[in-house]
């Protein structure tokens, strides 16, 4: 007959296996030394990613032009919001450009890494290699071959093939990351909404779609940052009256830096850290309801 201390004993660790855990975690974390190498790395790579920023948004309040600060002033600000229409005229074409082709490389995307999933067909795992062709061809050769196959059908140059060639080297990235996701997808939830009498529309809407929004989410924002910060690609297929920031920004260096661009920097800065914390909760608000 076995004792019923060393039952109870046994019945109590099975329902706490991780206070063992918990505990060597602390102990391990109190027992770190103050000062380490890759605390050094951290905080060095921190810096080297910060501190530029902290220099932009700096400068943007000095009275002049100058690399040395003078007075506080808002003068770049009133310069930025009154006296600057063509920087705003090419930031609203970034802003269209990324987000069109942002939305329509996700909606492709995101069906071509479903369908690539969950179908079988010929040349499946060439069409796989093929897709990430963008992602690792230098940008000055994906330019180039747009441009020449603008220039083949006949089509002018303007922001509607800018549209075109974001879509095209934004795509990959986005079947990238919803890929990952799709296949760590359970598709025991797919037979269950198939037993419940979904078909497949019902089941891609409502049981696919939800399941792998985070990697939906994270392919837009990924797209809509290369989409607003892409130069090379952007400067072969662009035409008259199709210039975006990063062109508008490199044309006014040509002639000196003005601290006009530090004070949207800064206002960029701004609106980005408010929608990452915005998204960031909404994130986390849905992975809790589902």
């Amino acid at each position: 007959m076995k004792n019923p201390f060393v039952i109870l004993f046994r019945r109590k660790n099975a329902t706490h296996p991780t206070e063992p855990n918990r505990h060597a975690k602390r102990n391990w974390k109190k027992h770190q030394p103050a000062f380490s190498f890759s605390k050094t790395m951290l905080a060095l790579v921190l810096a080297f990613l910060f501190i530029p920023l902290f220099v932009i948004i700096f400068f943007s309040f000095n009275e002049s032009k100058d690399t040395t600060f003078t007075n506080f002033s808002l003068v770049w600000y009133q310069k930025l919001f009154f006296e600057s229409r063509p920087l705003w005229q090419s930031l609203l074409n970034s802003f269209i450009i990324a987000i069109t082709s942002s939305l329509v490389a996700t909606i492709l995307g995101t069906m071509a890494a479903i369908g690539n999933s969950w179908y079988k067909f010929w040349g499946k795992k060439y069409i796989q290699s093929v897709s990430f062709l963008p992602m690792v061809l230098p940008e000055v050769i994906m330019g180039l071959s747009l441009l020449i196959f603008f220039n083949f059908v006949k089509l002018p140059l303007g922001l509607f093939t800018i549209f075109i060639a974001h879509t095209t080297f934004c795509l990959p990235f986005v079947y990238l990351m919803v890929g990952a996701r799709v296949d760590e997808f359970d598709y025991s939830i797919i037979e269950a909404s198939h037993d419940l009498g979904a078909n497949e529309v019902q089941t891609l809407f409502k049981v696919i779609i939800p399941a792998i929004l985070p990697g939906i989410i994270s392919g837009f924002v990924m797209s809509i940052t290369l989409s607003l910060e892409d130069y090379v690609i952007t400067f072969m297929v662009s035409g008259p009256g199709s210039t975006t920031l990063p062109l508008y920004v490199n044309s006014m260096i040509r002639f000196g830096v003005s601290p006009v661009i530090n004070s949207l920097s800064f206002i960029l800065i701004l609106a980005i850290c408010l929608i990452t914390v915005a998204g960031r909760k909404f994130l986390k608000s849905f992975a809790a309801s589902h």
